[in-house]
């Protein structure tokens, strides 16, 4: 009978809305306990049968509470001062002047946020303010009958605004939006989502709520505009959101501008999304329909790259022709982390990095040690020589005079080091890192990124060793010289097959050695000695003093020489090229200069022969052209 009687009187209530006429006072139309009665409905035995009932009720109040506000003079005046006042005082003066009701309450806490926002005001002052009380107080009384788009904006305004939120009034709006969470329209459910990932973060409840509306209307979604903006700002809080946003995305792809691309590849890049088909589609549209990008596009597009670790050789080719012509006006920030993310891709520009080069040159006072650093990393990273080397390296050593002190030690590392692969690193550079009291804080850290700078501190003891004839020590004690190993390193294709055809070559184990590990931080794929017709010699028996223990100690025959095979993987050579990126170029040159004949053997050309004759008959040959060359030179 109770629930009977519930549907009747909804139903009588439903109909007079329906035939009401336009002239009965919005306030008379949408009485409190009217949408109170709605939010009870659910709870009812038959809710499930009208469970749409209360949402489009509510959307029809709204809607006709707006016709009737905008038919009644009164309130048509009241909100074109609302939206032309100038500051807070004209809006208090509102309060003292007309009876309110709460939805112009609403807005004139809407436009408050607003001016306090614009003009930097004091938000304090306007909260304390007896008039602002009164407005909340307005607004709490007669919540439910706020609008929605109202509604959602009083709620952005008092976070705004800084309002306690442990107030009862402050609550009650959230509650109140809590309850309408499923009447929003997908854009207004969106806007909250981006307010609420900004101001409140993961942790805030009513987030969690808002995103699950949207994970569960995704399908609503539409406009270019709401995607990019979800993805930057909600898309990290939700990663199934993020989904469903970029198999969106995907979809509207040729429909984005640069500066949507832009923020796309951005907020990818911040989640470490790496969504290939996106990418690919963006990276599409972006060639065929853009001619003209601006820096911050540029920018941002090859950082986002470079972070995803994306590789599209057009974009990349039109980035940098694009970016060429922007140097000379770049801040030294900008060209700071514009050659830094091309270096981290591996893609060398000879104009861009022959401009960013002359750049240093002309801007010199205006580059600080940091992004002069950064530019000498990443021409280390590519193995990059200016044209004009000895202009710009003469600068380079006298702007570093005197600054190696004031260097953080992970970056004087990083600097010198680069400096060796360069050929640049002079006796000051290499005693400062090798002495003693430098680097004992590396002794007792075994982190990772630890191992990874005494890798590098070796490599660096080991050009002052092999490349620096001049220099007198201090050198790192034998102690430091053994690198730590590698842990978990999968054996390569290159590799296995490599060792195959090696095995046909020595005849014999005792003949060679896989995996050298060498005092000088560089491991050797496979060694071996040959006499003077190229025949293996046994190696246990002859002296190594690449080796931190030797085995043997017995000089090399007359007109013998120690072989280093190295093999070069993919990832070993700059983009689409087949230069040796500056880490293995000196890898390359320390071997070398160790005394060995250096075999290479690129992935290009050993992993296109199929057979094992095949690859061993190029292995011979490999070796007989370096034994002519050496015999030659």
């Amino acid at each position: 009978m109770a629930a009977r009687l519930v549907r009747h009187c909804c139903w009588r209530h439903f109909g007079a809305f329906v035939s009401a006429p336009s002239a009965v006072p919005a306030s008379l139309l949408v009485p409190v306990g009217k949408v109170a009665m709605a939010r009870a409905l659910p709870q009812a035995p038959f809710a499930s049968f009208h469970a749409s009932s209360p949402s489009s009720w509510a959307d029809r109040f709204s809607v006709k509470e707006q016709v009737e506000d905008s038919r009644n003079p009164e309130h048509r005046v009241i909100g074109e001062l609302i939206e032309t006042a100038a500051s807070p005082q004209e809006l208090f003066q509102l309060t003292e002047l007309h009876a309110l009701n709460s939805n112009q309450a609403s807005l004139i806490i809407t436009q408050l946020s607003r001016l306090a926002a614009e003009k930097n005001l004091e938000t304090e002052s306007i909260l304390r303010d007896e008039r602002f009380q009164q407005l909340i107080g307005i607004t709490d009384s007669q919540i439910s009958q706020v609008w929605n788009n109202t509604l959602v904006n009083l709620l952005k305004s008092l976070y705004s605004l800084g309002m306690d939120g442990n107030r009862r009034e402050m609550q009650s709006v959230e509650q109140e939006v809590l309850w309408r969470l499923r009447r929003l329209t997908f854009r207004q459910l969106a806007s909250l989502a981006e307010f609420l990932a900004i101001k409140q973060g993961k942790e805030s409840k009513l987030l969690y709520e808002v995103i699950k509306k949207l994970e569960l209307r995704w399908t609503e979604l539409e406009g270019t505009r709401t995607v990019v903006a979800l993805m930057g700002k909600v898309g990290h809080v939700s990663p199934a959101l993020m989904d469903r946003l970029e198999d969106k995305a995907l979809e509207l792809a040729e429909l984005f501008n640069p500066d949507d691309i832009r923020k796309i590849t951005l907020a990818l890049a911040y989640q470490n999304r790496r969504c290939v088909p996106l990418l690919r589609a963006l990276s599409y549209h972006l060639i065929q329909k853009h001619a003209e990008l601006s820096l911050n596009v540029l920018l941002d597009l090859i950082f986002a790259y470079g972070k995803l670790n994306f590789h599209q050789p057009q974009v990349f080719q039109k980035i940098a022709t694009d970016l060429h012509s922007h140097v000379s006006t770049m801040t030294p920030v900008e060209v700071t982390r514009c050659i830094r993310s091309f270096a981290l891709l591996k893609w060398l520009s000879l104009p861009l990095f022959e401009a960013i080069a002359q750049y240093a040159l002309d801007n010199t006072k205006q580059l600080s040690v940091t992004h002069l650093c950064g530019i000498i990393l990443s021409f280390a990273r590519l193995n990059f020589q200016p044209s004009g080397s000895e202009d710009f390296y003469n600068m380079v050593h006298e702007v570093l005079q005197g600054q190696l002190d004031s260097l953080e030690p992970h970056l004087l590392m990083d600097l010198v080091w680069s400096l060796c692969v360069l050929q640049q690193a002079k006796a000051p550079y290499l005693q400062r890192v090798l002495a003693p009291d430098f680097y004992a804080w590396l002794r007792d850290d075994q982190s990772l990124k630890t191992q990874n700078l005494r890798l590098k501190l070796i490599h660096i003891n080991a050009a002052a060793k092999l490349e620096s004839p001049d220099y007198q020590g201090p050198f790192l004690p034998a102690e430091m010289l053994s690198a730590a190993e590698p842990a978990g390193e999968k054996v390569t294709l290159l590799q296995s097959s490599l060792r195959e055809a090696l095995a046909g070559i020595l005849g014999s184990r005792d003949n060679g050695r896989f995996d050298v590990r060498t005092i000088y931080g560089w491991q050797i794929d496979a060694e071996m000695v040959v006499n003077s017709e190229n025949k293996p010699l046994p190696l246990k028996d002859f002296a190594a003093p690449h080796l931190l223990h030797s085995e043997g100690t017995k000089p090399l025959p007359p007109g013998a020489r120690r072989v280093a095979f190295l093999r070069w993987e993919f990832p070993n050579f700059s983009n689409r090229g087949k230069d040796l990126l500056g880490r293995y170029a000196m890898a390359q040159r320390h071997i070398q200069a160790a005394g060995f004949l250096v075999v290479d053997v690129p992935h290009y050309e050993f992993l296109d022969l199929k057979l094992e004759r095949q690859r061993a008959a190029y292995l011979r040959d490999k070796l007989n052209k370096a034994m002519a060359k050496e015999m030659a030179s």
